[in-house]
């Protein structure tokens, strides 16, 4: 495996790597202790070991492989940053108020979403703003480690072809699948207790927003940020992240202390 904090720049060749964007982002983003996320060099794929779950030896059989590159998230106090650089953007006096006493102390990450949960706008903006900065960090990253992103191969010619489906039979099928999920979610919520509830919903929340901010950064109209479009980026979406994982990821960045555990003044 090669360490992240071995720079490959310095002037030489970039190497092309069929990079996916979206795996990545979802890397750089996680930065729960007991996930670790590694890119494969050859090709451009995310590889995500969570502790406890994955194999004990898979650890050891990554580091004697040289062919993938450790990732280090960006870090929850320069997300914190982020935040803090938003929050002037923001143009009614009233709502900068809220977020500069939400980013106040523990928890900083959990109140700054709720509050803008009531402004669907800013939070489209904020979204947007955080896609943004950690284009920069992944571009940056890649740059530093003499990796060149180029887009992730089609499908060969020669490569067998799908049965044509009508549209009409597609959305059926999608709908008949997505009706067995609710009733398969909807089986699983009557079994579950108020505490694992509330983690499934949060877990909801993260999807949908996650969604929603990969929709409005990345729109044709270029309201976004710049550079390759990830969604038009075809290849497989790295491994999905489990409801466990991402409110364990949720809470290690809400329960580290943040930057700002002094009071702050409202912004003006």
């Amino acid at each position: 495996m090669v360490d992240s904090d071995s720079s490959g720049g310095g002037g030489a060749q970039l190497r092309d790597i069929p990079v996916d964007w979206e795996a990545l982002e979802d890397a750089f983003e996680n930065n729960a202790p007991e996930v670790h996320s590694y890119l494969h060099l050859a090709t451009g794929e995310v590889l995500r070991v969570v502790d406890g779950i994955a194999d004990p030896e898979m650890h050891s059989r990554i580091a004697s492989d040289t062919t993938y590159l450790r990732i280090e998230p960006v870090s929850s106090r320069e997300q914190y940053r982020w935040m803090e650089r938003f929050i002037p953007m923001v143009d009614e006096g009233e709502l900068r108020d809220q977020l500069s006493a939400a980013i106040d102390g523990k928890g900083a990450f959990r109140r700054f979403k709720d509050v803008l949960m009531a402004y669907g706008t800013e939070r489209e903006r904020w979204f947007a703003f955080r896609s943004e900065r950690l284009r920069v960090f992944m571009e940056a990253w890649l740059s530093a480690h003499g990796l060149a992103p180029v887009a992730r191969p089609a499908w060969p010619a020669d490569a067998p072809k799908e049965p044509v489906i009508s549209q009409d039979a597609l959305s059926a099928r999608r709908k008949s699948s997505a009706e067995a999920l609710r009733k398969q979610l909807r089986e699983l919520a009557d079994t579950l207790g108020a505490r694992d509830l509330e983690k499934v919903t949060a877990f909801a929340e993260f999807v949908k927003a996650r969604r929603a901010a990969r929709g409005f950064a990345h729109r044709p109209d270029g309201s976004g940020s710049g550079g390759d479009d990830p969604a038009s980026v075809e290849g497989p979406v790295a491994e999905p992240v489990t409801p466990r994982v991402a409110d364990e990821a949720a809470a290690a960045i809400d329960e580290e202390a943040t930057p700002s555990s002094r009071k702050r003044p409202a912004a003006r």
